[in-house]
């Protein structure tokens, strides 16, 4: 088996074994994503109100706030690298903003624009997942085998139809 081959065959062997609920629980990860996101939120809230009414009280809830948050998110990311745990907090944070965006765009009768945010904030929710349940490595060198054998004419954004695909399969909040 060429190296290019036998990386494929262990990328899909990781979908395979993620499918089967065998690496994280990913519907009670999706949940969880999700109330982590909301408490991202919910910091941004408490700084804002903190800042606005001059009231320490707020201050004091978002390190509550943030300390909940943190404990939560070492349920997903279990060994980070590098900057893994922040990017992942920043991939959340900007997700979660987005789907706002694209509620207020909608909400104001400008689906265009609303659906590009939901769109974008898909994608990034997306690679949160394929970077912790590392699979962005694996993504990138499949990508790069497939330009480098000309067998797909992919563009820059293809990354992110790639990652969707491959996290569409193995996350699924519906199955139990």
């Amino acid at each position: 088996m060429t190296p290019k081959k036998l990386d494929l065959k262990k990328f899909m062997d990781k979908i395979k074994l993620a499918e089967k609920g065998h690496q994280l629980d990913l519907s009670l990860g999706e949940d969880l994503s999700i109330a982590i996101m909301n408490l991202i939120s919910l910091e941004e809230h408490m700084l804002f109100n903190g800042n606005k009414t001059g009231k320490v009280k707020y201050f004091e809830m978002l390190n509550e706030i943030r300390e909940m948050r943190k404990t939560l998110l070492k349920e997903i990311i279990k060994d980070p690298e590098g900057e893994v745990w922040c990017t992942s907090k920043h991939l959340l944070a900007t997700s979660m903003r987005l789907f706002e965006v694209g509620t207020k765009y909608q909400t104001k009768g400008e689906t265009t624009k609303a659906y590009d945010m939901f769109k974008k904030s898909f994608d990034l929710y997306n690679l949160f997942w394929a970077l912790n349940l590392g699979m962005v490595s694996d993504v990138g060198a499949t990508l790069a085998d497939a330009r480098e054998e000309k067998s797909l004419p992919l563009k820059k954004s293809d990354i992110f139809g790639k990652i969707n695909g491959v996290i569409g399969k193995i996350l699924d909040c519906c199955r139990e």
